[in-house]
């Protein structure tokens, strides 16, 4: 795992203030392309090179926040969850900054906060393919727990719904044809440790078949699925704190790649070559 050594630089009126301590902390929702590395901080998207570096701020709406972003696939666009003016939609910009263009329309949530234990709503979850991203929305299930994934174009218009009662963090397999998701949200709940019948697991649907099958099936949560080739890395918290497993599918087996006893991984992200993920409010690759 490499951790990122990031200055932020922050411009206010003309003078630029550089934060050269490294302790630079709360750097949230990750996404790595190749040498680029785009990261919220102070509710604002910012770029750095996957190698660390002094970190160049890509959006700057005063009263905005930005969040989750997703590259996509060819790695020239990048999504992300935008709350302007009190409600969460999906938006779409080119990966080295612009105009951000709005994406979705849809009501406004009662319970639509950063902090809400429910999350934001429109949350974006990934790319199946240049042309599409799929985000999670509760705008059909507005004091549910659970939400669906929907489908929205590059070029706006209306959402598809997936073909599922629920979904959460979802990956696609690398032909399309299937996707590993989770159930239940709960990422941003106060308590941890929960073993109780909201607990999630990994699944996988078959887009052909309609068949889901149960890859983790645990009491544990099993969440932030990632798929790569023949292989499902996840997160999960058997041992106490928030680590990264893979799951073979060939094999059927499972096996643990990191070993925090601290701080859990939190919001890991999947990139073309590796995962970027926060711990302890510093941001790292795998």
């Amino acid at each position: 795992m490499k951790q990122f050594l990031i200055t932020i630089v922050m411009l206010l009126g003309m003078t630029a203030f550089l934060h050269a301590q490294q302790d630079v902390r709360l750097l949230r929702f990750p996404n790595v392309y190749g040498n680029q590395v785009v990261f919220t901080y102070a509710g604002d998207l910012y770029t750095v090179p996957l190698k660390g570096g002094t970190a160049r701020r890509l959006t700057s709406d005063e009263n905005g926040y930005e969040m989750f972003v997703r590259f996509s696939p060819d790695g020239k666009s990048i999504a992300f969850t935008g709350q302007y003016d009190g409600n969460t939609e999906v938006y779409l910009m080119p990966a080295e900054g612009g105009s951000p263009v709005r994406l979705t329309y849809t009501a406004t949530l009662g319970r639509d906060d950063i902090s809400d234990r429910m999350g934001p709503n429109n949350i974006v979850m990934t790319w199946p393919d240049n042309d599409h991203i799929v985000y999670r929305s509760r705008k059909q299930s507005f004091n549910s727990f659970k939400g669906q994934l929907f489908k929205v174009s590059t070029e706006g218009g209306l959402s598809g719904e997936l073909p599922l009662p629920s979904g959460g963090w979802c990956s696609f397999s690398p032909d399309g044809k299937k996707m590993a998701y989770n159930r239940v949200f709960r990422e941003f709940r106060t308590w941890k440790y929960y073993k109780g019948g909201m607990a999630d697991d990994v699944w996988i649907y078959d887009f052909e078949t309609k068949e889901t099958v149960n890859i983790t099936n645990n009491d544990y949560q099993n969440i932030f699925p990632m798929w790569v080739g023949d292989k499902i890395y996840f997160l999960s918290d058997r041992d106490r704190t928030m680590n990264l497993f893979v799951y073979d599918l060939t094999t059927k087996t499972e096996t643990k790649l990191t070993d925090y006893t601290l701080y859990d991984i939190k919001f890991p992200s999947l990139g073309n070559h590796s995962i970027a993920y926060e711990n302890g409010g510093y941001l790292y690759n795998y």
